[in-house]
């Protein structure tokens, strides 16, 4: 018996999943004043509902927002910054890069470290990892006192070229110990040791500036699981796509940045096809990931508080390994409104849970793309969660009429269509350009939806797109929480050591993956795991270009292999491949990982009987408006069955919507599968 908990900026998704497949789902509210609580409310709700007894359950695998929300809500530690002489503003010169070139209100990110509290330190380590300056460790030990006498909590140390040569920074960390021994310190050097200074700078800043509240919460959470009577200690999902322990996400909390979207990419991985694009609408945010060779892509390039049209570049960036995936600000409590133009747009901001929208009856007042959903007849206003809450559409249509749908001229039903296909086209936009940047054609690829509010847009967002059909998965409203239980116990580490290719002897890259692979192991070895898997990468690029691309390494003759890997990865990306220049690597990466679960993500069917539970109007523009439509059970709904559309199947935590033209048929899985 094993339970996978994601936390999300509305609701927080539980499921249970045994040897034969999902045995239980269950969503409650977020409580953002406190996470844990509503992880244990739901799990003690959902083991008392399923009749499982908390000391059968043998593995808790948690991801959570909670580090992003402290980022953005600038809720972390008073942090200070210890930068080599000369380089304490690196974290407000960036790159000097304007994300739009022509607004004169262009707004940056503050930086997370105030400039009266980063430091000039008189050292310098070469690029080379020569010394041209000793450390001057008498002004370490007086700075450390003084920040621990004014009450400083954390501290990064942040030297040029550490990542070459992380001396300076060890021993600036020991004489901190020394002098004021209750302060946080970490090391860009242990965070994150690769080139590029301003984004090694803002990750271990963002890392020491979360931790202490990361920590917090992880010991929280697991008092709360051994009060309930779990008795074993829950792991954290990361960001890429492993799974570690709470002590190793405590002391890397930045490892868990995205560790919820992580999640649904995973389960989409494990149940559909090899190329696949996985669509993921909760009530925050959308995401929008590209399967490619049955595992999600990972990036090494994130940002977060991103300040304009969630534009790169306008955000803090942090350099640690995330599922590649796009985010945009439309969820089911993003809000609709008119702009000074008068023309209707969603989002980014969101009603989340508090208030949430206005048909949740908790004291919103503006009008929300659930709102528009329910005023088209897409949702239940008696079936909500199972019925657990029950929504108030009169107040849902009197806050579309006052807000967009008189200020337009038009009707509360067709305002309502607008924020609906008005989101569905955002996503869409979004979905292509993520695909074709990657070297896939969105038309060609099957999508899977999942997340609260994504079946009800799926349709609707693959017909925009060209796909030829969509697949709402078992327990699609809880799947990201599911997809943690697929994941391995895994973490990656890197070197950077930039070389030309046919400069490198393999002995000397052997002996670098050696050292990264027994530090992975030693580090799974801790969690019981003696079974470890260990795969190389290298980041190239032709010698001049300013960023580069991942490739497999394996062995072989070198460096001839190497280079085809290299060239066969570029062509694919780009369709052609580039100079005749020499190719270079900047870092090699190590992927250590344990045995991957076996998982089956197949929902057990609940009950018998008659599938068809009604009907009820809903409105589609292809038929001019309300029609008639099928509303059905998908507990009830047995493998083989095709439904027509239009039509609605009802789950507790989400809504297929199978338009007019349509059709949907139940996979042996229980999965829904719609051909557009």
């Amino acid at each position: 018996m094993r339970i996978g908990v994601d936390i999300g900026g509305t609701f927080t998704d539980l499921c249970v999943v045994d040897a034969t497949g999902i045995a239980a789902v269950g969503k409650v509210l977020t409580t953002h004043d406190e996470p844990a609580r509503a992880v244990e409310a739901g799990l003690a709700a959902l083991l008392a509902e399923a009749g499982i007894a908390a000391a059968d359950v043998e593995q808790v695998v948690h991801g959570t927002t909670l580090v992003t929300n402290a980022l953005i809500e600038r809720k972390g530690s008073r942090t200070a910054l210890l930068a080599t002489a000369g380089f304490r503003d690196v974290l407000e010169l960036r790159r000097e890069h304007r994300y739009e070139l022509y607004d004169l209100g262009l707004a940056l990110p503050a930086p997370l470290v105030p400039r009266h509290l980063r430091f000039d330190v008189p050292e310098r380590i070469l690029a080379d990892g020569s010394v041209h300056t000793g450390l001057d460790e008498a002004f370490v030990a007086r700075l450390g006192r003084e920040l621990a006498a004014r009450g400083i909590e954390a501290v990064a140390v942040c030297f040029l070229h550490s990542f070459t040569n992380p001396a300076h920074e060890r021993r600036a960390a020991a004489v901190l110990a020394e002098v004021a021994p209750g302060l946080r310190v970490a090391l860009s050097s242990d965070v994150v040791p690769e080139i590029r200074e301003f984004e090694r700078t803002s990750t271990t800043v963002a890392n020491v500036y979360v931790q202490d509240r990361t920590e917090r919460y992880l010991r929280d959470l697991e008092q709360r699981l051994h009060r309930l009577g779990v008795t074993r200690a829950p792991h954290i999902m990361l960001s890429n796509g492993g799974v570690a322990t709470v002590d190793t996400a405590a002391r890397h909390p930045i490892r868990i940045l995205e560790s919820g979207p992580a999640g649904g990419a995973l389960a989409a991985a494990a149940i559909g096809p090899a190329d696949l694009l996985a669509f993921d609408m909760g009530g925050t945010t959308a995401k929008l990931c590209l399967i490619a060779g049955g595992a999600p892509l990972v990036t090494h390039q994130f940002e977060v508080d991103r300040k304009y049209r969630l534009r790169p570049g306008s955000g803090l960036p942090v350099q640690v390994p995330v599922t590649d995936m796009i985010e945009i600000g439309v969820g089911g409590g993003s809000i609709a409104r008119l702009d000074p133009l008068g023309l209707l747009t969603v989002g980014p901001d969101s009603a989340g849970s508090e208030p949430g929208p206005v048909c949740y009856g908790r004291g919103g007042t503006e009008p929300t793309v659930t709102d528009a959903d329910l005023v088209l007849g897409y949702l239940d206003p008696g079936y909500f969660l199972g019925g657990e809450m029950r929504l108030a559409a009169d107040a849902a249509k009197a806050a579309i009429a006052e807000k967009i749908a008189e200020p337009l001229g038009v009707s509360v039903e067709e305002a309502a269509w607008g924020i609906h296909t008005s989101v569905n086209e955002d996503m869409a936009n979004a979905a292509r350009v993520h695909a074709v940047e990657r070297g896939h054609d969105p038309a060609k690829l099957p999508m899977y939806t999942f997340g609260g509010a994504g079946p009800v847009h799926g349709v609707g967002v693959a017909r925009a797109l060209g796909a030829p059909s969509v697949v709402a998965p078992p327990a699609a409203g809880v799947l990201s929480a599911a997809g943690f239980l697929t994941a391995p116990l895994a973490f990656d580490f890197v070197r950077s050591a930039r070389a030309a290719v046919h400069d490198l002897a393999w002995e000397q890259v052997d002996a670098l993956f050696a050292e990264m692979e027994a530090e992975g192991a030693a580090l799974l070895a801790k969690s019981g795991i003696a079974d470890v898997t260990h795969r190389r990468i290298a980041e190239m690029r032709y010698a001049g270009q300013g960023y580069e691309i991942r490739v497999p390494v394996h062995g072989g003759a070198w460096p001839g292999t190497l280079i085809d890997e290299f060239t066969r990865t570029y062509r694919a990306l780009y369709r052609r491949t580039g100079p005749e220049v020499g190719v270079e690597v900047l870092n090699w990466r190590v992927v250590s990982s344990g045995p991957k679960p076996e998982v089956t993500l197949r929902l057990k069917p609940t009950s018998s009987g008659e599938p068809r539970k009604g009907s009820r109007r809903a409105y589609f523009l292809s038929t001019g408006g309300f029609v008639d439509t099928a509303v059905f059970d998908r507990y009830r709904l047995a493998p083989g069955v095709r439904v027509d559309g239009p039509a609605i199947v009802e789950e507790r935590e989400s809504t297929v919507v199978v338009p007019p033209g349509a059709h949907c048929v139940v996979r042996d899985d229980a999965a829904l599968e719609v051909t557009v």
